[in-house]
């Protein structure tokens, strides 16, 4: 499999008024959690997004390759770019763009996703087609072509979707972090 990973994680976290990346949910960081799980499906390189580079020496231990994004400021799609581009010049088939705010993921989706590495799929959940989504290096243009402060939902819209309710939680807010911890803290 020449799949990789590319974790976002270079937002602000706004809503939550803290970084989502430090966020300690069980025994990880929501941001260890991410690499983690994308390791535990196979998923190589893991390619995570930042915009501090406080982040590069704890990740690259986990095995990450860790960039930073310093037009982070311009919006997601800068993210994408960036992680896209890595990918591309790795020469891999493809790779699954995921974020760090969604406790729920897990291996066994992230591998589904990517079974047929030809065609573009989504995760489908609450009522939505988003990330994680699998992205064939096909797509890989058309991932760098975006601009601004806008993800790969357009992409996504006709694609086929894999639905899994646990990804509708994302930990954007305080409330959605106890919600999580309630969830996962067992």
């Amino acid at each position: 499999m020449r799949v990789a990973a590319i974790i976002l994680a270079a937002g602000e976290s706004a809503r939550l008024g803290r970084p989502k990346q430090d966020v300690v949910l069980g025994v990880e960081t929501l941001l260890e959690r991410a690499v983690r799980v994308a390791g535990e499906a196979g998923l190589s390189p893991i390619i995570v997004v930042v915009r501090e580079a406080r982040y590069v020496l704890a990740l690259s231990q986990r095995g990450a390759t860790v960039l930073l994004n310093r037009k982070a400021h311009e919006g997601m799609a800068t993210s994408i770019s960036c992680g896209v581009q890595w990918a591309k010049d790795l020469g891999m088939s493809g790779a699954v763009l995921l974020t760090c705010d969604q406790p729920g993921l897990r291996p066994d989706h992230l591998r589904t996703l990517a079974a047929d590495q030809t065609i573009t799929t989504a995760s489908a959940y609450a009522g939505r087609k988003g990330v994680p989504a699998y992205f064939p290096a096909t797509a890989f243009d058309s991932l760098l072509a975006l601009r601004g402060d806008v993800g790969a939902r357009e992409l996504l819209r006709d694609a086929p979707a894999i639905e899994d309710r646990n990804l509708s939680l994302d930990v954007d807010t305080e409330e959605d972090f106890r919600a999580a911890q309630i969830l996962f803290e067992r």
